[in-house]
């Protein structure tokens, strides 16, 4: 056996440029047959042959990680985008714009805080902004813009550099949890919230031993700032606390859709995030249409009646420019299948010469859609979208519920947005139902009636409802933004209704 042992291993040595699974098989089975009641010496054998088979895949050309790989082969697109393509790719809400229009006063204040803020570089002080403002106004889009900017110029050498930090409150676990992403985010290491709060005290209250990067100022942005408020308020107090310590370096940016929340909160918290403010108004109709517009760029299949509609409808309900592009995106799908299917089942046909007296005449028929026109979403199309979004079927059932049920969905808007909260107890909204019903003189429901109520709209997933028994801490939460529940409910029997909408 000592020989064969020999054998295979001068045989190995001749062939180490080559790699064949065949011999390394056969060498196994070989070993094997070898073996015996004494053959632990076969199993060393084994290892010996497995581990000089791994030597050899190191040593196969290109590497074992490129066997099988293909090149992919750079080829252009066997057909060319359409302008129904390139619309809806530019009406996607992922779609980032260069630049943000309409926001131009607010995108100047923004960097001007910014730039007074960062740039001491080391001798940075330490600052708050907290920017209010309904959902789909710029808010969070317009700072990433100023930041990038700002960023530009670090790379051009005209400000210091600095770190920016972005934390959504919506993808927290729990409030605490913004200790352990904001500590992760500057050093790295990822530990539990109480660990990460020590450890970012220590540092907010002397930076002067940090070195390098750690001593570039911080700019921290916090999205859905209300989520972060808990029972004692003391997460909300701690990061507005630390930029007011001398060498802290923070810079904190809070951004939440109610514009009194320092107001709400502890006078020792309202003092410190309410030094300045930026307020984002609504958008109106012109603003939106010249979104839309400058979305569009280049791409002209939208009416101008058309995108002016669109935009009149979102700027009635709400102003969010979210919607408005879903509108119009909607739009450009159906304007999309109405074309293919007239184009699938007419067929085509040859244009005949028209004299100048028949150019002159007036025709009744439908202009024929041609690429060159670049006009192919019309005010039906805007219109047949409007009834796709805003009639889907929980407007309807909102619409067709019982008295009961709209003042139980009225008193959930109304919460929300006077707690800038999504998330409330069935207690809360019990107590609003029975204060909106006696404020307009309707018949006080008892507890058991609205908490049967509840039930049904979570049955219909109008509502999500905690699991478990029910009770009066069961925590309740709009399934659908509150803009649909505006619309659904606005011109309801129950008048009194569109006052707290």
């Amino acid at each position: 056996m000592d020989d064969r042992f020999h054998a295979l291993l001068i045989d190995g040595n001749e062939d180490d440029d080559t790699y064949n699974p065949s011999d390394e098989s056969e060498e196994e089975l070989d070993g094997e047959e070898e073996g015996s009641p004494q053959s632990k010496p076969g199993k060393k054998l084994k290892q010996a042959k497995t581990s000089k088979a791994a030597n050899k895949r190191q040593s196969f050309s290109g590497g074992i990680e490129k066997v099988g790989a293909k090149a992919v082969v750079d080829r252009p697109r066997k057909k060319p985008q359409s302008d129904f393509e390139k619309a809806k790719a530019a009406l996607t809400l992922s779609a980032v714009p260069p630049y943000m229009p309409c926001r131009d006063v607010e995108r100047t204040e923004i960097a001007a805080f910014l730039k007074d803020s960062v740039g001491a570089g080391e001798n940075c002080l330490g600052n708050c902004l907290y920017i209010s403002g309904v959902p789909g106004t710029g808010k969070t889009a317009t700072v990433r813009e100023v930041i990038k900017e700002l960023e530009s110029k670090v790379d051009a050498g005209e400000l210091p550099a600095f770190r920016f930090v972005e934390i959504n409150g919506l993808r927290l676990p729990s409030p605490d949890h913004v200790y352990t992403v904001l500590h992760e985010a500057l050093t790295g290491q990822h530990l539990g919230w109480k660990k990460a709060l020590e450890c970012l005290d220590e540092r907010f209250s002397s930076s002067k031993h940090l070195k390098g990067a750690d001593a570039r100022p911080c700019v921290l942005l916090i999205d859905e700032l209300d989520v972060l408020v808990n029972r004692n308020q003391s997460v909300l107090y701690n990061i507005f606390d630390w930029p007011t310590r001398p060498q802290s370096r923070l810079v904190v940016i809070g951004i939440a859709n109610t514009m009194d929340l320092p107001e709400r909160m502890l006078p020792r918290i309202a003092s410190r995030m309410g030094m300045k403010r930026l307020a984002f108004s609504p958008y109106s109709h012109k603003q939106l249409e010249e979104i839309i517009a400058s979305r569009l760029d280049g791409v002209r299949i939208f009416d101008k009646q058309a995108a002016e509609f669109a935009s009149r409808k979102v700027a009635a309900v709400s102003g969010d420019i979210r919607r408005a592009l879903e509108l119009c995106r909607r739009a450009v799908e159906v304007a999309e299948a109405r074309i293919a299917e007239h184009t699938s089942t007419v067929p085509p046909e040859v244009p005949e010469s028209r004299t100048d007296q028949d150019e002159n005449q007036p025709s009744n028929s439908v202009p024929e859609v041609t690429p060159a026109t670049g006009q192919f979403v019309t005010m039906a199309d805007v219109d047949a979208a409007i009834s796709q979004l805003f009639e889907a079927p929980q407007i309807q059932m909102m619409q067709r519920s019982s008295k009961l049920a709209k003042i139980f969905l009225t008193a959930m808007v109304y919460e929300q947005r006077r707690t800038s909260v999504v998330e409330t107890t069935f207690e809360k909204v019990a107590a609003t139902c029975s204060e909106l019903c006696a404020s307009n003189g309707e018949d006080i429901p008892d507890f058991d009636t609205l908490l049967g109520i509840g039930c049904k709209l979570g049955a219909l997933r109008l509502l999500l409802c905690e699991p478990g028994a029910r009770h009066k801490l069961q925590k309740l939460q709009l399934n659908f933004p509150c803009d649909d529940v505006t619309f659904a409910l606005k011109d309801s029997e129950v008048s009194w209704l569109s006052k707290y909408l």
